[in-house]
Formats: structure tokens, sequence, C-alpha cells
């Protein structure tokens, strides 16, 4: 596993975080320092493999999946898509391993990185504690059997962002709350494509609401 791990004593809960395309794990480990959470948290921070970008000119980077154009109607290539969320898998099948439950696991990340967090976590076999997608979008490559409609969901989008449209994010909440999701927590900040303290302090607020539920210890 390529990833940067910070935990506390005996943690009750894991956020698997995911960057954003051409960025790194570092990226989302200077997030997880400023989140200001009540229980022991053990935060992974992955990073995607390299390979060639298309919209790159294929020049090869950090990435989930590849990405042919800025058009929220083609974001997603399967074959990237379905390898990162093997990889994902098998962290998830890791921390069951040391003794976490399904539902003391929760999806987190910014752009790509929280289009990931989706993907893998809506289309994930046992409910997980929850799913945060930071300026981001739904791969329209999704297709799930069996959704968890009860999950925990936080998006947020920045209101200028030029890379990510927030109508992007807007579009992707609003097909989750068609599919029946009524758990989702929506937020939009005076923003480009960054992450505010005002956002980092709701994302805060909102892991101090779900955590409780699911910080009854190891099995």
């Amino acid at each position: 596993m390529d990833a940067y791990i910070k935990e506390q004593a005996n943690p009750k809960a894991c956020v698997i975080w995911m960057h954003g395309l051409g960025a790194d794990a570092q990226d989302m480990a200077g997030l997880t320092e400023q989140l200001s959470i009540n229980i022991p948290v053990r935060h992974i921070c992955v990073n995607a493999a390299v390979r060639p970008v298309t919209m790159n000119n294929n020049f090869p980077m950090r990435a989930w999946f590849d990405i042919a154009n800025l058009d929220f109607n083609e974001f997603g290539e399967p074959a990237g898509i379905f390898d990162s969320e093997r990889m994902i898998q098998e962290i998830i099948a890791n921390q069951i391993g040391q003794g976490l439950t399904h539902e003391q696991i929760f999806l987190a990340g910014f752009s790509q990185g929280g289009a990931m967090a989706l993907f893998a976590g809506l289309r994930s076999s046992t409910p997980l504690g929850g799913i945060i997608a930071l300026s981001s979008f739904l791969p329209n490559v999704l297709q799930v059997q069996q959704m968890h409609k009860n999950i925990p969901v936080f998006m947020a989008a920045g209101i200028y962002d030029q890379i990510v449209l927030p109508v992007w994010t807007k579009a992707s909440m609003n097909w989750l709350q068609a599919q029946g999701f009524a758990n989702i927590t929506y937020r939009e900040y005076p923003l480009e494509h960054s992450i505010s303290m005002q956002e980092i302090q709701d994302l805060s607020h909102w892991f101090n609401q779900q955590l409780p539920v699911v910080s009854g210890g190891a099995r």
C-alpha cells in the first residue's frame, strides 16, 4: 500500500483519503492535520497509481482513472476506475482485519479523489460509515447493483470552481437524492478549486455527528 498513515492511539474509526488529479497523499495529509475530531481516528492518505492522462497529452501523473477532457458527461475510464476501486477495497479489507467494522470506515477525497470515494463507497457490498466528496462529482460509469441509501454523504462545492464546476457537484447530489439517498449534507463555499477553513470546520462537525454512532469499538 502506497500511503501516508497517521493515527492516534486505539483508533475508533478510519478515514481513507484520496487526492486530486496530479496531486499526492501529502495533500490530503495536510487537510487531516486541520480537522478537529473528538475521537481517535486512523487517517490513511493513499497515493493513486501513476498513469498517462489523456487530457494532459498522455503525460504520466497520479490519477485514479483517465480523464479525456473536462466534460462532465465523459468523466471516467472504467479500467482505471475499477483498478483503483480494487486497491481501495483491499485497504478496507486490511482495516477490517485489524479489528474495525465497515461502519467505522469512511472514504473521502478531493476532486477526482472524491469521485473515487463516491464510486467505491456506493459500490461497497457492506455499508460504510460515510463518504466525503469535496469539489467533486459522481462518475457517470457508476453501475450499482445494490446501494445502501442510508449511508451519510458530505458533498461540497466551490461556487467559483472552474475545474470541477459546482453544477456538476450539485447534479451528482441531485442524482443521489433521486435514487433515494436521504442522508446527504451539501455545502457551497465562495471558493475556486480549493478547500477553505470554513469547509474544514463544517466537515469536522459532520464527522463528530457521525462518529459517535460508529465508534463503539473494535469487534
